[in-house]
């Protein structure tokens, strides 16, 4: 019935506009176009809907079809013909409309689909579209003084599809669904009075805009009534089950909030009352390409009800132009034009919108455009724009996206909602980047700080980095949000750290740290110069204010060390929240991440954890000591100090182990074990249960002393290997009759 009413009017105001110029034929336009259509628009507007036209048949596939994938993509080489019948420029109000008749029929365009056939069948099909019908009425509205120009079909176009089926499976009623798409896609983007934008910026930046952050404010409501909006076409379906809405003579009882909708990320108001109600709420939402649609559907919240009632809606368009401004355009009062341009980021727009299908009742927004986000790794915020330095040839100095490491760090989130009745919080982010998987600890808050950091190979075609928010409940764990992130044009040196709204909830946002390495620079910057010459000197000090494990307040806390697959452990240190350990270990600095996992230790029971936390040591400079408090994550307190040491000394400077030393050690620690496993049998058999937990912890210690020792032995025989051939190197370049020997051989 809406699309009827607006067909309607559109056509009474086609039909009623005042003529402004006098009818003009338009063969030379015609002409002109046949002339550059096949060199020039045809590329053009092919590279530009490919990515439109993929994008809605994968989210719009018939239920024959399990997947489709594009294969090829060209508009071929005949135009539409314009204004057939000629054209003139008419006002309206205001406004200057041109109205042109677009007529296409083409039988040489190009479009393949590889389908893959839904269950219970099996199979491929490709569809191939070799013929085109498109017709009907445009009208062409300049705004901004002429910075861009509106189009828009009058009504909905005739289209007509013709396809057949080359190798593979034939599928019934695929011409249909593909007309019906198309006729759907235009009816809801470019129909009277659905408008698209087409930019005329006098430079052109060359920027390809892949992303930005927009500020979203809902200001306030004015002329809210019930019966005004009881006749609301509703663009989505009522939330309650009770048909239309409760009729008041008195306004002064409605309670209403708006949801904000910018893709997938939906945002709420706080609920106000009467018919001017003042929100005032900011949100913080992501937009993943360079153009976007903010819509605001306004509900009326009933006290004791479960469901609100859906009263009206409206929205804004926004498109990033090429001369770094972003064009803001709405439909006003009485289907015109709400227009406004905003030169730089930063720079607020405000407008007063009314609601869509009704007479009265308008939302006064206002919306920030804090950062662009280019395909080159380039940004754009505040009236400044942050480039990436240019590389020689000319391009940005970022590599193809093949052989560098992208490092994700999950920093901390906030205002995270729940779903447990008890109303706690444990959440947990799984991050997904092609096929690999990643997850955080579990932490137990609102406002969780997880600090936590990963590594993924970067792949290309523009995957996204998926993000998924959950809590951690006893009988299943329940999803809290989620969101993607595209990771286009980042550059090395250059880390971002955002913000990041999650979707499909009403609140919650996730902080995300995202920097692109050079494998290269990555191994050098955990090695450094002397990658495989070094190791990790590990100083466990001490920790304070540990949660209490046992009944009795206290805790008998050590650490073990995990380093890829080698752990360590410290002695126990019995009832006591503020233990002291100065134990030091020593690993082969490889860039293996490094752990520390506090415990409490029980002679009988499980032990259980009393936090944990990860030694970031890969960027520390050689020989510096880093002497730090780390926060344990996963519990309410704690701390743990620690001194981390990357350490490549020469071979000289550290002493090696003497044979008849090593082996002496190492027997001395092989028969103090074989002694504790006799005392620990001994009081097994004599059933003195009480006294294992002594035994047990100094065997525990003695194996760590082995492993220890073990690994400090790997040690000397990879620097002592490495130095045979930096002296062997040495002995070839000193000796030019060795050399020439050598290569003579």
């Amino acid at each position: 019935m809406a699309v009827e009413d607006l067909n309607k009017k559109w056509k009474r105001f086609a039909l009623s506009s005042s003529p402004k110029t006098p009818l003009e034929h338009c063969e030379w336009l015609n002409k002109l176009l046949i002339e550059i259509w096949s060199n020039y628009i045809n590329p053009k507007l092919s590279l530009r809907f490919q990515s439109i036209v993929e994008k809605r048949l994968k989210r719009n596939k018939s239920r024959l079809i399990e997947k489709l994938e594009l294969l090829e993509f060209s508009l071929g080489s005949s135009p539409p013909w314009l204004g057939l019948q000629g054209t003139r420029w008419s006002t309206f109000g205001d406004q200057q409309v041109m109205r042109l008749g677009f007529d296409w029929d083409t039988t040489d365009i190009s479009i393949m689909l590889l389908a893959k056939v839904a269950k219970p069948f099996f199979g491929t099909a490709k569809i191939v579209i070799n013929s085109l019908r498109i017709k009907g009425d445009l009208l062409l509205m300049p705004i901004l003084d002429g910075k861009a120009i509106l189009y828009s079909f009058i009504s909905t176009p005739e289209v007509r599809i013709t396809v057949t089926f080359g190798s593979g499976t034939e599928l019934p009623g695929v011409s249909s669904w593909l007309v019906k798409l198309l006729t759907d896609t235009l009816a809801k983007t470019m129909v009277e009075p659905r408008r698209q934008c087409f930019s005329l910026s006098a430079v052109d930046l060359r920027k390809k805009a892949v992303a930005g952050i927009v500020y979203v404010t809902v200001i306030s409501g004015n002329k809210l009534s019930r019966s005004s909006l009881k006749g609301s076409p509703s663009r989505r379906q009522p939330s309650s089950g009770v048909d239309g809405l409760r009729e008041h003579s008195d306004d002064k009882d409605l309670q209403t909030f708006v949801e904000v909708e910018l893709g997938e990320l939906t945002r709420r108001t706080n609920v106000r009352p009467g018919s001017s109600p003042q929100w005032d709420s900011t949100f913080n939402m992501i937009l993943h390409d360079n153009t976007g649609i903010v819509r605001f559907h306004l509900f009326e919240h009933a006290p004791g009800r479960m469901m609100c009632d859906y009263l009206a809606s409206c929205d804004i368009k926004m498109r990033y132009n090429t001369d770094d401004s972003t064009t803001f355009w709405a439909i006003g009062p009485d289907s015109s034009v709400i227009a406004r341009h905003s030169e730089f980021c930063g720079k607020a727009v405000e407008m007063v919108l009314p609601f869509e299908g009704v007479n009265i009742g308008e939302l006064a927004v206002k919306l920030v455009i804090k950062e662009w986000q280019f395909s080159d790794g380039s940004l754009s915020f505040n009236n400044l724009r942050v480039s990436s330095q240019p590389s020689l040839n000319g391009s940005s100095n970022f590599l193809p996206r093949t052989g560098r490491k992208i490092i994700v760090t999950v920093v901390e989130g906030k205002d995270l909602i729940t779903k447990d009745k008890s109303g706690k919080c444990n959440p947990y982010v799984k991050l997904q980047y092609g096929k690999v998987l990643q997850k955080t600890k579990t932490a137990h808050s609102f406002n969780p700080v997880w600090n936590q950091r990963f590594e993924f190979d970067e792949i290309g075609d523009g995957e996204y980095l998926k993000i998924k928010c959950y809590t951690e409940e006893v009988f299943g764990d329940d999803s809290i949000g989620s969101a993607h992130i595209s990771l286009k044009g980042l550059v090395e040196g250059s880390p971002r750290d955002v913000w990041i709204p999650l979707e499909k909830v009403n609140s919650g946002e996730l902080r995300i740290q995202i920097e692109a390495v050079r494998i290269d620079d990555y191994e050098g910057s955990r090695g450094s110069s002397y990658s495989g010459n070094g190791w990790i000197e590990l100083v466990l000090i001490e920790a304070r204010d540990l949660v209490a494990a046992d009944l009795r307040g206290t805790s008998d806390p050590y650490v073990r060390v995990q380093y890829g697959n080698l752990k360590r452990r410290t002695k126990v240190m019995y009832k006591t929240l503020n233990p002291k350990w100065h134990q030091t270990f020593e690993f082969p600095d490889n860039g293996n991440p490094l752990e520390l996992h506090v415990k409490d230790h029980n002679a009988v029971l499980p032990t259980s954890s009393i936090g944990d936390c990860v030694v970031e040591y890969q960027r520390l400079p050689p020989n510096q000591m880093a002497d730090k408090w780390i926060p344990l994550q996963g519990v309410k307190r704690g701390e743990i100090h620690i001194q981390a040491t990357r350490k490549v000394p020469e071979l000289e400077k550290k002493p090696s182990v003497d044979p008849d030393t090593s082996l002496t050690k190492a027997h001395q620690i092989s028969s103090q074990m074989k002694q504790m496993m006799i005392k620990l049998q001994s009081l097994i058999d004599d059933g003195i249960l009480e006294g294992i937990s002594t035994p047990v912890s100094e065997l525990e210690a003695l194996q760590d002393m082995q492993e220890e020792y073990m690994v400090q032995l790997e040690t000397e025989q990879m620097l002592l290997l490495n130095k045979i051939k930096e002296v062997g190197q040495e002995m070839l370049n000193s000796s030019p009759s060795l050399s020439r020997n050598s290569f003579g051989s």
